[in-house]
Formats: C-alpha cells, sequence, structure tokens
C-alpha cells in the first residue's frame, strides 16, 4: 500500500514522525492545556423569553494533555463530556476559562487565524452514517474540508491533488483508492467509520477528538477501529482526546483518563493507578459496573442511589454528595454538603476532587457493596 508522505501534515505538525516510527518513551511535551473552562446555556422562559437560569453543561473544568497522549474521559451520558470535546475544538461557545494549544490561546482567534488552526484540531463522530452526507460521493466527503482549507501554499483548490490526497489517506485507513467513488450507503458501519477518520485526518491535524467513534460499532470491529487509531497515532503523531462509555475500551486503549461527574472533573490519574486504586467514590462506583468475563466471578456492584440532579440546579458543596457511598459510611460530614472540593493531587500525578479521596479504598468500597439490599445490587459478593 502506498504510505502517505509525512510532509503531507500540517505545517504546524511539526513534531510529525516517519511513517512507521515509533514515539519516545520520554515524556513528551505539553500540547493542550484547559483552564477554569465553563460552557453555560442559557434557560429562557415567559412571554418576553427572559433568562430564569444556565445549564452549567461544563463548570470549572482544568486538564492538561501531553503531545502524543491518548487522554481518555468517561462518565455517565449526560455528564459534559462531549460538550466539554466541542468546545475546546470551538464548535462550542465557551462561557469562560481558557483553551491554550502549544500557547496560542483558542478561545480569542478570530478569523484567518481560527481557520488556520482548524487544520491542526479535528473532530471523529460517533455516528459513521449521521456524519456523511448520503448525497456526496466519498472523495467530497473528504475533500469537502481541502476545499474549505485551500490556499494559494497547498494547492487544494484543484480536484486533481485533492482526489489523489484522498485517495492515500483512504489506503490509510484501511480502504482502497477507488472507494471514492462510492457513496455512504454503500458501506458497512466499520468502513463508514474509517471514512470518517480519513475525513478527520485528510487535514494533517495533530490534535484529534475522537467522540465515542467505536460505540455504535460491532465488538469485532471496535478492536479493529481502536487498532488502526493507534497505529495512526504512531504513524502521524497525534494527539487524542478519546470520549466513552465503555470503561473497558478506555482502559485498552487511553493512557491518562478523566472522569466527569455533573459538568465537573471528579478525577484524574494514569490509566493502571485509575483501575488499580482509584481516589474518588464514583470513579469506584463506575469501576464496579464493569462486568468481569469469567461465569465463576460473581462480582457485588456498587449501585448509586437516586437520580443524577440536574445540571441546571447542581448541589452545594460536593456535587456527588447527593449519592455518594463514602460520605454515607463516614456519618454524612456537613463539609460534603458545604465546601466544594478542589481537584488536588493526592500523590502519583493521581488527582481527585474529594475531602476524603486518602480513605477510598477496595475494602470501604466492598464494605458499602455489602450494606445494599439484594433489590439493590445486581449480583453477588465473590466468593
Amino acid at each position: 500500500m502506498e504510505q502517505i508522505d509525512p510532509r503531507m501534515v500540517s505545517p504546524g505538525a511539526a513534531g510529525a514522525q516517519p511513517v512507521g516510527a515509533v514515539p519516545s518513551a520520554t515524556p513528551q511535551p505539553q500540547l493542550l492545556e484547559v483552564r477554569n473552562l465553563k460552557t453555560y446555556y442559557p434557560i429562557h422562559a415567559g412571554i418576553l423569553q427572559r433568562q430564569i437560569g444556565n445549564v452549567h453543561a461544563v463548570d470549572d473544568v482544568s486538564l492538561t494533555i501531553s503531545r502524543g497522549q491518548k487522554f481518555g474521559l468517561v462518565g455517565e451520558s449526560g455528564c459534559g463530556k462531549t460538550t466539554l470535546g466541542r468546545t475546546i475544538l470551538r464548535l462550542e461557545k465557551a462561557t469562560a476559562g481558557s483553551v491554550t494549544m502549544d500557547g496560542q490561546d483558542l478561545l480569542a482567534m478570530r478569523g484567518q487565524a481560527l481557520r488556520r488552526m482548524r487544520r491542526r484540531m479535528q473532530l471523529i463522530f460517533q455516528d459513521p452514517y449521521g456524519s456523511l452526507n448520503p448525497r456526496m460521493p466519498v472523495s467530497d466527503i473528504i475533500g469537502e474540508g481541502l476545499l474549505a482549507q485551500s490556499d494559494s501554499t497547498n494547492g487544494w483548490d484543484r480536484r486533481d491533488i485533492r482526489d489523489r490526497r484522498v485517495g492515500d489517506y483512504l489506503e490509510a485507513v484501511g480502504l482502497r483508492r477507488d472507494y471514492s467513488r462510492r457513496y455512504a450507503h454503500e458501506f458497512s458501519g466499520g468502513q463508514r467509520q474509517r471514512i470518517g477518520i480519513a475525513r478527520a485526518l485528510s487535514l494533517g491535524p495533530e490534535f484529534v477528538v475522537c467522540d465515542e467513534p467505536v460505540s455504535a460499532l460491532d465488538v469485532s470491529i471496535q478492536s479493529q477501529i481502536l487498532n488502526l487509531l493507534s497505529d495512526l497515532r504512531d504513524q502521524f503523531n497525534l494527539t487524542y482526546l478519546f470520549i466513552a462509555h465503555n470503561l473497558s475500551v478506555v482502559q485498552y486503549f487511553c493512557e491518562r483518563i478523566g472522569v466527569m461527574y455533573l459538568g465537573r472533573l471528579v478525577e484524574v490519574a494514569d490509566t493502571d493507578a485509575l483501575y488499580e486504586h482509584a481516589r474518588h467514590p464514583y470513579s469506584v462506583a463506575l469501576l464496579s459496573a464493569i462486568p468481569v468475563p469469567d461465569p465463576r466471578v460473581r462480582m457485588k456492584r456498587l449501585v448509586l442511589r437516586g437520580d443524577v440532579p440536574s445540571p441546571a440546579n447542581p448541589p452545594s458543596g460536593c456535587r456527588f454528595h447527593t449519592r455518594c457511598w463514602l460520605r454515607e459510611k463516614l456519618g454524612n460530614p456537613d463539609i460534603c454538603s458545604m465546601k466544594d472540593p478542589p481537584l488536588r493531587d493526592i500523590g502519583g500525578g493521581q488527582l481527585s476532587a474529594c475531602h476524603f479521596a486518602e480513605q477510598v479504598s477496595t475494602d470501604a468500597a466492598r464494605e458499602a457493596a455489602a450494606r445494599q439490599s439484594v433489590i439493590e445490587t445486581a449480583a453477588a459478593l465473590p466468593e
């Protein structure tokens, strides 16, 4: 298969490595920094449609992503994962905060500067069919972004150059060049997602937001797409923000993980540290829901009580305190409902937004699960 020339990536991707190169094991410099980012959606009511409140979709989120890193983002539906990713890409308007990429403030960019920056950051959508125009052939679906970003230096306004580049990236994702003449309905779900990946990479980005890219695919296809994304990361020196619900997929694919709850990050840690010893009660509850692929092992799930509070009226103090099993175990201390816990480093680069993070342990979680009734529990304790 014809390989893509590394010089075809965007001018901003100066750190791109030759095809097949393996990233260095040394720590990579920081690529993206998010500080106190907020995205609120106004609530209007009445005849005059006055604003009566806000939906706190993303509320005071801070994180850093190193160059070449695969950063995972997990949490329940509606916690703000996708909104965070879209806000970073300037697809949603931020209410407050800052987003910097290579020292450049993305939220302050306008006009041509923002247009050029969009080449360096792209999005892979969740739905591999809904994100592809059924009336356009693949050559136009992928080439549309090239045409929009054409200038006097890249020559993407010429059809022959665009078609050649489209064919190169189709081959890079494991599809044939002649597929460029076909339409979206002629492909399977996995092939459509490969086309979506090729579209995202055709502009030569450095940073890619993967918004649940395998959730709509069969399990057998999921592993192929994940391995493809890993290979492309090595080939083009990409950096991923990987949004997902499947905790097993995140454990397999990502190197560092952030856990979101009700618009905020509650824990950030390296993958091994999070799965071996989570330091936030919500993370522990999420991990207990992972099924064990062994019929001889019966685990007792730590079931959270109550519903997720409304992001339009989040609880005071710690946002998780209304469902927290650790708070109940400690006798419902007032600090949980009165003071908002900061996201603090508890050692080893592991961050937790819990007043009692040091008391989160496997034994404490098992004790809390053992106190739950049979109705609340999905299975039995391990024998």
